[in-house]
């Protein structure tokens, strides 16, 4: 069953007894099973799952620290390069999350590493680091280096992709790594910017609203794995009765969340039962050669707002965010708007290993928007840079002053 969640960080659980080496094996074979069977995206990847267990394999039986099996682990994880596929702790020497932990998304181009997107209010862009800035070193190593251990190293070919996943786990950097230092070209030579690595600049609360002008505006603040947004959105939803057209900002919600928090917020703009997302079970389908797709409805709640719709999104717009977004945009034809999402794979499925303890996840199933178009390869309206101020939001409002009540532009 798959588990519509990417938490926000793992925790640290410290003080278990250490199991001998006979649990450890037993484990780590209970772990590759699992993501052997469960995971989704196999027929994407280069990964060579079988040539990861096996080379990896006496690392987990010799691991003398708890500490040291986590991170075999997280060897493994690495070698499907997704950023959705994740334990259910960390240690001091654990890569940060991403999107969740990451103030920079990143690209190579050309054998060069650029900025394609900056986190808003984060430290990185207090720090002065622009859309389009090419990096050059990393903690003082050339960054086509400094890569080289994180890269994947147990593929059947090349991926340029598992090369983007390296670099912008390593800029996001590890738990223990405070501070990021950076070099950015520039025309004088190299600049160094240093900024705090865990200062993505979140807000208190679980959303912010607001009025602007005629318009209603909720920006959800990376809260949809909390059930108590369901009654603040449900709040604001009543508070808006007369507004003629509703933003939703989604653009920090970089940590996803579950369905049912999803669904308590679309049910407020659908008057009917609608489809909003397509799943398919992965492993079944390998088990039977018989397809397993269904689609997942969303319900009517009150109040309902029947006002023109627009949704923001970017970069750190995951997972459930992604599904918000897909979601309205196919049950009720609301334009989205922004920057390419976080494309996190699918849906999350578990395990729960069977002598640590700490769960295992990774997608297991692959998710569609209602038109047949794959998740993570949907794409928004992009809107273009007004050199200050939300070129976004305000993008937005111009698509509501013109629209009908239907959400139609005039």
């Amino acid at each position: 069953m798959a588990l519509l969640l990417c938490l926000a960080g793992a925790r640290h659980v410290s003080g278990a007894q250490m199991p001998d080496a006979a649990r450890r094996e037993a484990d780590f074979r209970q772990f590759c099973d699992f993501v052997r069977t469960e995971y989704a995206y196999f027929d994407s990847k280069a990964t060579d799952w079988n040539a990861t267990c096996n080379a990896l394999g006496p690392a987990a039986r010799n691991a003398r620290t708890r500490d040291a099996f986590v991170g075999t682990l997280e060897s493994a994880l690495a070698q499907l390069y997704d950023t959705h596929a994740h334990l259910g702790t960390n240690t001091d020497a654990s890569l940060r999350l991403v999107p969740t932990g990451s103030q920079l998304r990143l690209a190579w181009r050309e054998g060069r590493a650029y900025v394609t997107d900056v986190r808003r209010d984060s430290a990185a862009e207090r720090a002065g680091i622009r859309v389009g800035d090419e990096i050059t070193d990393l903690d003082g190593v050339p960054v086509s280096k400094a890569i080289e251990p994180l890269a994947p190293r147990y593929l059947l070919r090349a991926d340029p992709l598992a090369r983007d996943w390296a670099l912008n786990v390593a800029v996001a950097g590890r738990h223990v790594q405070k501070t990021r230092r950076l070099w950015l070209a520039s025309s004088t030579g190299k600049k160094m910017v240093e900024y705090e690595a865990d200062a993505t600049g979140n807000p208190a609360g679980l959303l912010q609203s607001r009025r602007i002008g005629n318009v209603g505006y909720v920006r959800i603040h990376n809260s949809l794995g909390d059930d108590a947004l369901v009654t603040a959105f449900d709040k604001s939803m009543s508070d808006f009765a007369e507004v003629t057209g509703l933003i939703l900002d989604l653009r920090d919600t970089p940590s996803g969340g579950t369905s049912s928090v999803a669904r308590g917020m679309m049910g407020h703009f659908v008057a009917t039962p609608s489809p909003y997302q397509r799943h398919e079970y992965v492993a079944e389908s390998r088990e039977t050669g018989v397809p397993r797709v269904w689609v997942e409805y969303v319900s009517p709640r009150t109040p309902r707002l029947d006002v023109p719709l627009v949704i923001l999104v970017g970069a750190w717009t995951g997972s459930m965010g992604e599904g918000i977004a897909i979601g309205l945009n196919g049950a009720r034809g609301a334009p989205v708007l922004g920057q390419r999402m976080a494309q996190l794979l699918g849906a999350l499925g578990e395990t729960r290993l069977a002598h640590f303890g700490f769960a295992v996840r990774v997608p297991n199933e692959k998710l569609f928007h209602v038109n047949g178009t794959a998740r993570e390869a949907f794409m928004p309206q992009p809107v273009g840079e007004s050199g200050t101020g939300d070129a976004e939001l305000a993008a937005a409002l111009a698509i509501l002053s013109t629209s009908n009540p239907d959400g139609q532009s005039r």
